[in-house]
């Protein structure tokens, strides 16, 4: 198995409504905000973890393929690849445990050994453009949002919940690199799809209440170009 090259995908990631991505409190103050955003804990300033670009990625794409009832829900293993897939089944499968990667726990077999996984993720920081745009308005970097359930009999508000956010117009930047070894093909364009994908869904928390919408914009003209004219799923 030999590295021919290693591929940057880069570009900026704008939120186009709230997003909530949890940084876990670790105590609860009465009147205080019941679910906070991760943050880089030197500067105070969110951040999207790669981590959770490449798990949204990723299921989107494992939903896509039509194999989840191989296993019952669970994110595809080599188990799964080396037990009753056949033909374009098998073939989707391994795209995808390439492209990310396949639990240690079990011995890669075959023919053809699937390698390390090929993309990787990296953390996405504000710009430096909406950083700026941000401390010349003195505005904050995320917002309060109260959630709350209705009493269906009563018709009020019960149970109010305070979910922090990053507000929609922030701008992120957006990195993954991409391994390319001898005779891998259309890896690229999975990850593209999984990434079109990702925005037509959600990226986050609560993304059937609208949080979480996001658009992707590459440097690259040619890849974007290729990205924005993706037909929608």
């Amino acid at each position: 198995m030999k590295l021919q090259k290693i591929k940057k995908l880069e570009g900026t990631i704008t939120v186009l409504t709230g997003l909530h991505i949890g940084a876990g409190n670790q105590e609860v103050r009465i009147g205080g905000t019941d679910q906070t955003v991760v943050k880089n804990p030197l500067t105070g300033e969110p951040y999207i973890p790669g981590s959770s670009i490449k798990g949204k990625v990723r299921s989107l794409l494992e939903m896509e393929s039509g194999l989840l009832h191989h296993t019952g829900g669970k994110p595809f293993s080599l188990n799964m690849l080396n037990n009753g897939l056949n033909g374009d089944e098998r073939a989707r499968c391994e795209q995808i445990l390439k492209l990310f990667g396949a639990s240690g726990d079990m011995e890669q077999s075959g023919e053809t050994p699937l390698g390390p996984s090929r993309a990787s993720f990296s953390d996405c920081s504000l710009t430096d453009e909406c950083r700026a745009r941000i401390r010349d308005r003195m505005a904050t970097f995320t917002e309060i949002k109260a959630e709350n359930s209705i009493d269906r009999i009563k018709g009020v508000a019960v149970s109010p919940r305070f979910i922090e956010r990053i507000p929609a117009g922030m701008e992120f930047n957006f990195s993954v690199s991409l391994k390319v070894f001898e005779g891998d093909q259309g890896l690229e364009d999975l990850l593209l799809k999984g990434l079109k994908l990702m925005t037509l869904d959600a990226l986050g928390g609560n993304g059937s209440r609208g949080y979480g919408r996001v658009s992707i914009e590459f440097t690259n003209q040619e890849l974007n170009e290729k990205f924005q004219q993706m037909q929608e799923f």
